[in-house]
C-alpha cells in the first residue's frame, strides 16, 4: 500500500472516530426531533466515509474520485478547528490539507486503484 493511501486511510479513520465521538449529541437531538438536519448530515458523512474506505481497500477505480472528494472534507474541518483553536487550528487544517493533496497526487497512489 503506497504511503499516500495510508495517509488517506488514516484521515478517513480519524474522521470516522470524530463523528463517532460526537454521535451522542446527534442522538440527544433526535429525542426532540426524529429527523434533524444535523442527524441527516452525520449519517450521510458516515455512509460516505465507510463506502469510500471500503472501495479504497478493494483498490477500485471509483475510489480515486471518492478519495479526492474525501480530501476536500479538510475544508470544513479547518473551519471547525478555526472556531475552536483559532490560528493554530487553521494552520493544522491547512497542513493536513496540503499533506493529503500531495499524498494523493503520486503515480503510485493512482496506480493503486487498478480494479474495475
Amino acid at each position: 500500500m503506497p504511503p499516500g493511501v495510508i495517509v488517506l486511510m488514516g484521515f478517513g479513520l480519524l474522521l470516522l472516530a470524530g463523528l463517532g465521538l460526537t454521535l451522542p449529541m446527534v442522538i440527544n437531538q433526535a429525542i426532540d426531533t426524529p429527523v434533524s438536519p444535523m442527524g441527516l448530515l452525520w449519517m450521510l458523512l458516515i455512509a460516505y466515509l465507510v463506502f469510500t474506505l471500503t472501495l479504497v481497500i478493494q483498490r477500485k477505480q471509483a475510489a480515486w474520485n471518492l478519495s479526492l472528494g474525501m480530501a476536500t472534507l479538510v475544508v470544513p474541518l479547518t473551519l471547525i478547528l478555526w472556531q475552536s483553536a483559532s490560528a493554530v487550528g487553521v494552520l493544522v487544517g491547512l497542513a493536513l490539507g496540503v499533506v493529503l493533496i500531495f499524498a494523493l497526487r503520486g503515480p503510485r497512489v493512482r496506480s493503486w486503484f487498478s480494479q474495475p
